[in-house]
């Protein structure tokens, strides 16, 4: 894989797998999935290339796609890469004001949008960015507002289509270097400005090297459903990895819609974040609970037998008897299989799982039954996987087996340390990150604690104040205190969402505030822990947050918060000397009330 540059993929897959289906997407007319051959694949790539080329796209130009996963993303992809040019992805969920920052960050021309809403959105960033000039939309329902810097994609490839312009790719083609930008991936900082992870090519190639040392059952006979936002860096080097093992990838439109798609598709492979295989835990568990008795009783055996079977046995190399053999198979038929064909993974050969933390009750049993879930932990910085499950040697508990070639060791405060050719070389435009991000010998600091047993990964805890919700979204909760703090009936905020599956908040209110609202609106009550528990208070603060919110991402928006009496103090243990929050804290002495507001 010497040189290698992702440019140079596709047209290579198409020579290898002519009309085989390299892509399938849904028709949103229709309903039916729609069939791209990996010939069909590389002529639209070729199209598109020179589309960008005739736009005026240069050579390490950053372009942006702001959409839902579309094939189209993965046309677009390539088609920069052959022009040596740089993919900017954002999260289709991103507010104008991530938009805009990204845009004028990376100083981005050109940006693709998927439906109205973003178009919306990159059209409003459009009329005060210096940068942006272009617009290009994929639904062809998209209404503009401005044709004159518009376009739908379809005119974008009939652009290519007709053009002469193959001789300047080729010459950007020839002069393609592992050292090439492909892509930045712009991922949430502490104080809520994103930063631009950049991603040579050099990372992928070595990305692609490593797995395929490591996932040896992985071929071109598998299909995998591209289901996590094409944004997020597990997904992109996921589905760049099937690229080039030649497996098909399935494109998930709309995240609501992946338990339709897992059983209309019945894939091999689909990675997720922790927070889908809890809600496939808590049905399974809802649904077998109806059982009776005694059914109950033969589910707690098979259960047992799946995890000697695949657990005690098969995961330490070993060959089970054939009495445990025998018991897995009846447990197989009767339970096993049923869950599967019911969930539409029973064809499932691997599901990597990573991105937040996932509980080794939830491991256990999927694995018990027969899931061949893949845990595994990494980050952008390290183009997704720094260690993960083995086939044989998995330890649950961890989250898996270094990577090949990866450096990994402790440094202070027990803080994991990488360094390796899939570590990114730096931050975008932002020198001050990368000074506090790296050790003087080079050392990424990831922020995460933890320690090595048996070259696997255990992780503790984050030494970062970032956290992320149980869908792998970055929360930076000083982001959101601040904003909160300026309002006035606000004294106090502790966000909360850590593992969590939406973001909640304890707050110290303004007591004397809200009592002069109380009455100003004829309010009753009959002491403090009345007013505070009033419904026509919660309303009144719930608009107050949402206003002091507009421009976050909703993934970001407080979506349930419980008010306290008593503001947190250095004394009580809740702030620091510096009247920093110890969320830890907070989160121990409110653990009741946080677990109330998580409670349905």
């Amino acid at each position: 894989m010497e040189n290698f540059h992702l440019s140079h993929l596709i047209s290579s897959q198409a020579k290898k797998y002519g009309e085989r289906a390299a892509l399938y997407h849904r028709e949103e007319q229709t309903d039916e999935w729609t069939k791209i051959s990996w010939n069909s694949f590389a002529k639209e790539v070729s199209s598109i290339s020179k589309s960008f080329v005739e736009i005026g796209v240069s050579e390490q130009q950053r372009v942006a796609q702001f959409s839902q996963n579309k094939a189209e993303n993965l046309i677009i992809d390539f088609a920069l890469f052959a022009n040596r040019a740089v993919m900017v992805p954002l999260y289709a969920t991103s507010s104008a004001q991530q938009v805009e920052y990204i845009v004028n960050d990376a100083e981005i021309g050109v940006i693709f949008v998927g439906d109205q809403q973003q178009y919306n959105i990159a059209y409003e960033v459009a009329q005060q960015s210096k940068y942006l000039k272009k617009i290009i939309a994929f639904d062809k329902k998209v209404v503009f507002a401005d044709a004159a810097n518009a376009m739908y994609y379809s005119d974008f490839l009939l652009i290519g289509e007709k053009s002469t312009k193959h001789f300047e790719v080729d010459h950007r083609h020839s002069e393609t270097s592992e050292s090439d930008l492909a892509c930045i991936l712009y991922t949430s900082g502490t104080t809520g400005n994103p930063k631009g992870v950049m991603m040579p090519h050099s990372c992928f190639t070595e990305a692609m090297r490593i797995h395929n040392i490591r996932l040896t059952s992985i071929t071109d006979k598998d299909t995998s459903i591209a289901f996590l936002p094409l944004s997020h860096v597990f997904e992109r080097t996921w589905c760049y990895f099937c690229i080039f093992k030649g497996v098909t990838i399935y494109i998930n439109l709309r995240p609501t819609e992946i338990q339709q798609t897992i059983k209309d598709v019945h894939p091999t492979l689909m990675c997720a974040v922790p927070r889908f295989w809890e809600k496939v835990y808590a049905g399974v568990k809802e649904n077998l609970s109806k059982y009776s008795p005694i059914m109950l009783g033969v589910i707690a055996w098979a259960v047992a037998t799946g995890k000697r079977h695949n657990v005690d046995i098969l995961r330490k190399g070993k060959q089970p008897d054939v009495f445990l053999k025998f018991g897995y198979s009846i447990a197989d038929k009767l339970i096993f299989s049923k869950v599967k064909e019911t969930l539409g993974i029973e064809n499932a050969n691997m599901l990597p799982t990573a991105g937040a933390k996932l509980s080794d009750e939830i491991a256990l049993f999927f694995r018990s039954i027969g899931v061949p879930i893949v845990y595994g932990y990494g980050l952008t910085e390290s183009t997704a996987t720094v260690c993960c499950y083995e086939y044989v040697g998995y330890e649950i508990g961890t989250v898996g087996n270094i990577m090949p070639d990866v450096s990994v060791k402790i440094g202070d405060d027990n803080e994991i340390l990488l360094k390796g050719k899939t570590i990114f070389p730096g931050y975008y435009n932002n020198p001050e990150a990368n000074a506090a991000s790296f050790t003087e010998d080079g050392w990424f600091k990831t922020g995460d604690a933890g320690y090595i047993k048996d070259n696997k990964i255990v992780l503790t805890e984050r030494i970062k104040d970032l956290f992320k919700t149980s869908n792998g979204k970055y929360i930076a909760p000083q982001e959101i205190e601040t904003r909160l703090a300026l309002d006035k009936y606000i004294e106090q905020v502790a966000v909360i969402g850590d593992e969590r599956n939406y973001v909640t908040a304890i707050i110290a209110p303004n007591i004397p505030a809200l009592e002069e609202y109380a009455q100003k609106h004829s309010i009753t009550y009959e002491n403090i822990d009345d007013l505070l528990k009033s419904p026509k208070i919660h309303e009144f603060l719930q608009a107050r947050i949402i206003e002091l919110q507009k421009g976050m991402a909703n993934y970001e928006i407080i979506k349930r918060f419980t008010l306290i009496r008593k503001s947190f103090a250095i004394e009580t243990g809740e702030l620091t000397n510096t009247l920093k929050i110890r969320r830890a804290v907070v989160m121990q002495k409110y653990k009741s009330l946080i677990d109330e507001m998580y409670a349905n």
